[in-house]
């Protein structure tokens, strides 16, 4: 290999490694940023399934997901959370990545 083309070569990689540092990746969620401090999210219940704990959402943004608007099934983390909950019922909740699941963490009535 010529010296000449061994120079392009290391002077590309140079230029590449620049431009990468200069590109911004998609921001994952703040792990460490405390519950108490991301608002509740408005939705509405469109399923709830008590055998599977799984409750389906008809939701807003969830900043902390980074996770738009949709519905969705969601896991909870007690199945308590879920007595007295009906389809239609529009809620307030808050959701985690437990165990790679989305999962509702805290929920309540809206209103």
């Amino acid at each position: 290999m010529k010296v000449s083309s061994l120079i392009a070569i290391v002077l590309l990689a140079a230029a590449a490694g620049a431009h990468a540092q200069g590109m911004s990746m998609p921001m994952k969620p703040a792990a460490s940023a405390p519950q108490s401090s991301v608002p509740l999210v408005d939705a509405k219940v469109k399923k709830v399934d008590l055998k599977k704990g799984l409750l389906v959402l008809d939701h807003g943004d969830l900043p902390n997901l980074g996770m738009p608007a949709m519905t969705m099934g969601f896991d909870v983390a007690d199945r308590k959370m879920l007595q007295g909950v009906k389809v239609g019922q529009k809620v307030k909740f808050q959701a985690e990545i437990i165990g790679g699941k989305a999962t509702v963490t805290e929920l309540k009535p809206a209103g």
